[in-house]
């Protein structure tokens, strides 16, 4: 009866049966002590489980080779693989069942040596090792990365005649694509007789694995070509083929074949479409599908999350974080660290500090990515003192990618010689600075003025050779003459360059002509830029600014035809303010608020007021054919003037007021809002497309350096 329970799966009753023939005092075997284990693992009972043992011991019955086959095999789903050992070690006749029990416990709690010391004892009492010993044996391989034990396991299962084995063959193709030795995968999937469809879902994932998307299309055209059938699990691993190499067409064709295949749109095969096309941008698709999904799980949100995220829609993806925890799925690390990034992205202080302080509550571990991203976050909110007491906290992780976003964060907000402290202090204590360090750091001086100070330091590199210099460093290096006007000094770098200039270098000296106003360097360099890439529009910007500032009318008709002929916009300019627990975007000459009219009003008592305070408009910035009184109007239209009036009619008097534009502040808002702090006796940050301005009665942190 005990036995009969066990087979329905009845696990209580057979339980109940064991303990009651206790109670009645009847004779209780090894076999009905069996059971009676079995019946406890399949409930997960350790406290019973642990009482059958302890029955089985008082009546000295525990050496019975079945028996004590199962009370190791209980033990080690519990993970007391110690005293599993004592056990086995007391047993006088160890079957492979047993064998491959510790093997696998061993394997289990992560203890490979142990497991191929077992091993080794068991080949030594003369035990065969079987089909399930070898599996454990390749799982070792997989999870210590021992390349050389992988090798001698192989050879093992050919010496032991299991070449005819379907699932040991594809174990050992997993085993290979896992170590990154897929000339052996090939080999091993070549050679095998008879192959299912497992054995070609872990070829072609294993070449997904490795970057060989071309190689995973040419097996499944073969799986096709040959009549085998394919199933949602060979889709899964083709769409994150196609996510890797960002290839949109044939994702399509993918997805419309899961469509027309009538595929189970599970939760696995959903969220790899998902994260296709955000990783394509084709993020409206991927709402769509994400929207039709009837069941979601945290990782299917985090796709979502993250594509929003990395697509430029982060208002949008902390409403889904909100819809998310209204249906009860509990965030993981990784979906709160893209929900950082968005924080960063809308300088949504209060959201962010919102987002950590649920890592902390919720026990979520808090290693360098999660670290990093909340410096990052802390100093693109203006809050620089908790990007360095965040990073102070993170000794316990600390990397180079730690004091890195430490260098960057100083540099956003023109803190060049902080950032050159850090570095300094980075390599005191024993961390070697990288490329990233290099490029961070030729920033910071940038945006601080440490013009000096960055040619030195770009100097000594090349003569130190310890670093590779990159485009991005040179860019950054031009970038930081150019700010300081020495126009020839950057072109002369260009021509010197040990490899031809990309589209980063002559941009950075092309928004250098445009800054110091010099259209005979700015028109040759745009001309270059245009062989590099037609179709990029900031550069048709920059070339018509270029002709706006020298009155050339007619040229600036010119480009501005020959972008809307190309078919090229200009990106808008924007600015975000957070009240309350809203973010609000604001668009220049913007009257879709809901409170657009007193904005707009109270920016013309804004004006009378800076105006008695000495304020002139600056119409320079004003690159269009109009007349003085309407460049004045447009000026005051600008979207960062739009969310400072906002702000000042929505806070409470004498708090601080933080805005985020898109683009590079113009000289007129930058020279005004200086006048704003003094007026209305406020604190404002505007951060920008370059670094941040801290806006204090009438000066700015970055001394009208950026």
């Amino acid at each position: 009866m005990v036995y009969g329970y066990l087979r329905k799966e009845r696990y209580n009753e057979s339980l109940e049966l064991f303990n009651l023939m206790g109670s009645c005092r009847l004779e209780i075997d090894s076999y009905t002590c069996n059971y009676a284990l079995k019946a406890c693992m399949g409930l997960l009972d350790y406290r019973r489980g642990m009482e059958v043992i302890k029955r089985a011991v008082d009546k000295g019955i525990e050496s019975d080779r079945f028996l004590g086959s199962s009370m190791i095999h209980f033990l080690v789903k519990f993970d007391k693989i110690d005293c599993a050992q004592r056990f086995f070690d007391r047993m006088p006749e160890r079957d492979v069942v047993c064998w491959n029990s510790m093997i696998g416990g061993y394997v289990q709690s992560g203890q490979f040596s142990k497991a191929v010391d077992m091993f080794i004892d068991m080949c030594s009492c003369g035990v065969k090792p079987s089909l399930v010993t070898m599996l454990s044996l390749i799982q070792v391989c997989i999870k210590s990365g021992d390349f050389k034990l992988a090798k001698c396991v192989h050879g093992c299962i050919v010496r032991l005649g299991m070449g005819n084995e379907v699932l040991l063959h594809t174990s050992l193709v997993d085993m290979y694509s896992n170590m990154g030795d897929m000339r052996s995968s090939f080999s091993v999937f070549e050679t095998m007789p008879i192959r299912s469809l497992v054995s070609w879902n872990v070829m072609i994932s294993g070449c997904i694995q490795n970057g060989l998307v071309h190689e995973s299309f040419g097996f499944f055209h073969r799986l096709v070509t040959d009549g085998g059938r394919f199933d949602s699990g060979t889709m899964v691993s083709l769409v994150q083929g196609c996510s890797q190499t960002a290839d949109l067409e044939t994702g399509k064709i993918l997805h419309c074949c899961v469509f027309r295949m009538g595929f189970d749109p599970n939760p696995i095969l959903s969220t790899a479409i998902v994260d296709l096309y955000s990783k394509c941008g084709a993020i409206k698709q991927a709402t769509f599908v994400f929207d039709r999904m009837k069941e979601k799980n945290v990782i299917t949100w985090t796709a979502m999350l993250v594509g929003l995220t990395q697509n430029g829609h982060a208002e949008e993806a902390l409403k889904l974080f909100s819809q998310m925890r209204e249906e009860g799925i509990a965030a993981n690390s990784v979906t709160l660290v893209s929900l950082v990034h968005s924080c960063s992205h809308l300088g949504s202080l209060k959201k962010g500090r919102s987002v950590h302080a649920h890592l902390i509550r919720n026990g979520h571990e808090v290693d360098v990515v999660t670290m990093t991203a909340l410096i990052d976050m802390y100093a693109k909110c203006g809050k620089i003192k908790y990007a360095e007491r965040t990073f102070e906290n993170g000794a316990f992780c600390r990397d180079v990618i730690l004091w890195n976003s430490m260098i960057t964060s100083y540099g956003i907000h023109g803190y060049g010689l902080q950032a050159l402290g850090i570095y300094r202090r980075m390599k005191e204590e024993g961390y070697k600075p990288n490329e990233t360090s290099l490029l961070s750091l030729l920033t910071a001086c940038s945006h601080s003025g440490l013009v000096e100070e960055g040619i030195e330091l770009f100097q000594s590199v090349e003569r130190d050779r310890g670093i590779r210099l990159t485009e991005k460093h040179y860019a950054s290096f031009v970038d930081l003459l150019c700010r300081a006007g020495r126009l020839d000094e950057a072109e002369a770098l260009i021509k010197q360059m040990p490899f031809k200039p990309g589209s980063s270098v002559l941009e950075a000296l092309l928004n250098g002509c445009q800054a110091h106003k010099n259209i005979d360097i700015g028109i040759k360099t745009a001309d270059r830029l245009l062989c590099i890439d037609s179709m990029n529009p900031s550069i048709y910007v920059v070339i018509s600014n270029l002709y706006a500032q020298a009155r050339r009318w007619d040229a600036v008709n010119y480009i501005r035809n020959l972008m809307r002929t190309k078919g090229l916009r200009k990106i808008p300019g924007y600015s975000l303010i957070e009240v309350g627990n809203q973010v609000h975007t604001f668009f220049a000459g913007d009257n879709s608020h809901p409170n657009w009219a007193e904005i707009y009003q109270h920016l013309e008592d804004l004006r009378a007021a800076v105006e008695a305070s000495g304020y002139v408009p600056d119409t320079s910035c004003v690159l269009r054919d109009v007349d003085e009184p309407m460049k004045v109007r447009l000026l005051w239209g600008h979207s960062e003037r739009l969310a400072i009036a906002f702000g000042l009619l929505n806070t409470p008097a004498g708090s601080l007021i933080r805005i985020t534009k898109n683009l590079r502040v113009c000289v007129d808002c930058h020279n005004v809002t200086k006048y704003i702090s003094k007026v209305v006796r406020r604190e404002l940050i505007v951060r920008d497309a370059n670094r941040f301005h801290h806006f204090v009665d009438g000066k700015c942190s970055c001394n009208d350096y950026w």
